[in-house]
């Protein structure tokens, strides 16, 4: 969580639950963590001398909604009404709108969510997957991806909407994605595409998934973690950390520089794939997210990549700035709020 006063952030605080704090909440809704987590936050606030009616707007990460245009959404009834059934899955963004709204409704502002991940800005084209049963899924890092496409353009005194990028985000979970005329045209969904990341399968060959989960030896969740959480990285050397990976490879082991080398070579695919996208006319590629903090990674990309475009890396994943940013566009009358209306379609307001 952090205070922003205009760009300059106040108050920072990373609040960490212990797994005994978290046991309560095994196995139940992620929605019955909001009044727990919400008495954190503002205890936090409170200590650190801050009330909650100086404010002036208050931003939560966007969870799993509608599929939605880019921008930042006034929280309303429609869209936690739409949260609280949860259709398209439990997921901790899930919270962000009841956590902003708590502390909105406190201090008699508006509560906002600024490109949650179910941003969809794809053609008809996109969403095709090779089975009229199987439709892509646009679900995506669109904050982290649009923040840093946005920052990108900024610094060179360039329009958004005017530039051509390709952006891989590189976390938990890897989403690569074309940016063109202010639009995310493609992204790669990394809850069940693309390249493996430190704890996702990625795309995995699909009649051998078949067989898997007919074999008799899993039930649904479990296949589920094994591709969600237990896949990538950890499936092959048993760590989610690529630190422990590369020191593994610089203590001389051959089986942690080939799986190192295989997600890069993936990682490369995916954004050479998106040039295609682009019919090859690219600005630049980003890179971002946490394991851009990784010089060996960005460098075994810049290899395999730099023929495309120009590189540019934004180690990390600054979420809270780019939750303010949006929350600024709006406050500074850059842009319009956006509404989550009935039937989820986009209203601007």
């Amino acid at each position: 969580m952090a205070l922003y006063a205009n760009e300059r952030p106040d108050f920072v605080k990373n609040i960490r639950h212990s797994d005994a704090e978290m046991a309560q909440f095994h196995g139940r809704p992620v929605l019955d963590q909001q009044q727990f987590r919400s008495a954190q936050i503002e205890a936090a606030l409170s200590e650190a001398g801050h009330n909650v009616r100086e404010l002036d707007a208050v931003v939560g990460r966007g969870g799993l909604l509608p599929a939605l245009a880019s921008g930042t959404y006034v929280v309303n009834q429609e869209m936690l009404d739409e949260l609280r059934l949860a259709r398209r899955g439990e997921h901790a963004a899930n919270l962000g709108a009841f956590l902003a709204y708590g502390i909105a409704q406190k201090a008699s502002i508006q509560a906002y969510v600024v490109d949650p991940v179910s941003v969809d800005e794809w053609s008809e084209c996109a969403r095709l997957s090779g089975s009229a049963l199987l439709e892509r899924q646009c679900l995506s890092h669109a904050l982290n991806s649009k923040a840093v496409a946005k920052r990108y353009a900024r610094e060179r005194g360039e329009r958004y909407e005017s530039l051509r990028l390709i952006v891989a985000h590189l976390g938990s979970g890897i989403s690569v994605s074309a940016h063109e005329n202010g639009l995310m045209g493609d992204v790669t969904n990394s809850r069940e595409e693309g390249a493996f990341s430190t704890e996702r399968a990625g795309g995995v060959p699909a009649m051998q998934l078949v067989d898997l989960c007919f074999s008799g030896k899993y039930t649904q969740k479990q296949v589920e973690g094994l591709l969600f959480r237990d896949g990538g990285l950890y499936s092959y050397l048993g760590t989610k950390d690529l630190v422990e990976v590369e020191r593994r490879i610089a203590c001389g082991e051959a089986k942690a520089k080939t799986v190192f080398d295989a997600m890069a070579y993936q990682i490369a695919k995916e954004i050479g794939a998106m040039a295609t996208v682009l019919h090859g006319r690219v600005d630049a590629v980003l890179f971002t997210g946490g394991m851009a903090h990784s010089q060996r990674l960005v460098s075994t990309l810049t290899e395999s990549v730099s023929w495309i475009a120009p590189i540019t890396v934004y180690p990390g994943e600054d979420e809270l700035q780019a939750l303010m940013e949006g929350a600024l566009r709006v406050l500074r009358q850059e842009e319009q709020s956006k509404t989550l209306a009935l039937g989820c379609s986009a209203v601007e307001i």
